[in-house]
């Protein structure tokens, strides 16, 4: 690190659990984003200002007047704009130091196989369910931790899947790919605006700690918030033995 980096990151220099080691961890590492919405838009300015080397931002959306209601990464002026590409406006303007690949795309399957192998931690803040469980099944097959959050309405969820170790569960472990859940849109169903920035915070805060070696993480641990109450709930969920993406085939 430069002056200009030790001085840019002193605070979390500054911390004993990151310091200049932890630090240059995060400045070593690449972030993979899918989604740079509601929950994507504080992930990726947070991972950004706390110097992420590489952050790869996959969405295909353009933004539009109603998402600025809980969309930090965009303002008005960019309206019809591509997502990806105004996120990444957004976090040069804060940290320009920061490599951003911006792609404006849906990531299926054959191009998330490739995406994920080269991350070293990626964080999924789609909207749907085909999304989530494609990003699962690209982390499993390359070992790869996920941070996964989800909002809709006052409840929030967030929870991470790491495949390195043996005790931790995947996401299809907790929502099985054939259960049928019920697909909702903020678009019918609304959102609080907050909420999206209190998960999406934490999302980027579990990428942060993985990506520098702090604490444990929350694998094998499933987090729920009402937001009206302001009360989260904690339940410890396994790997599940039978499970046709992370379980053992024998």
């Amino acid at each position: 690190m430069d002056d200009d980096q030790l001085l840019r990151y002193s605070r979390h220099i500054l911390l004993d659990e990151i310091g200049v080691e932890g630090q240059q961890r995060l400045l070593d590492g690449h972030a993979l984003v899918i989604g740079a919405g509601g929950l994507g838009s504080p992930a990726l300015l947070y991972l950004g200002t706390a110097g992420v080397g590489r952050i790869t931002v996959v969405d295909h959306d353009e933004v539009d007047l109603t998402n600025l209601q809980r969309q930090i990464v965009h303002d008005l002026a960019r309206v019809g704009t591509p997502k990806a590409r105004s996120a990444a406006r957004s976090i040069a303007a804060i940290n320009p130091e920061v490599r951003v690949q911006a792609l404006v795309e849906r990531a299926d399957a054959a191009r998330l196989d490739v995406l994920v192998r080269e991350a070293d931690v990626v964080l999924d803040c789609s909207d749907n369910f085909a999304t989530r469980h494609a990003v699962n099944r690209a982390c499993v097959a390359h070992r790869k931790p996920l941070v996964a959050g989800a909002a809709i309405r006052f409840d929030g969820q967030i929870s991470v899947y790491d495949p390195r170790s043996a005790a931790s569960p995947c996401y299809a472990c907790l929502f099985p790919e054939d259960a049928g859940f019920e697909e909702v849109a903020c678009a019918t169903m609304g959102v609080f605006a907050p909420l999206v920035g209190i998960v999406g915070s934490m999302q980027a805060a579990e990428a942060l700690k993985l990506l520098a070696g702090v604490g444990p993480s929350l694998a094998g641990r499933l987090q729920m918030l009402d937001g009206r109450a302001m009360e989260w709930t904690e339940i410890r969920v396994a790997r599940r033995p039978d499970c046709p993406v992370c379980g053992n085939p024998h």
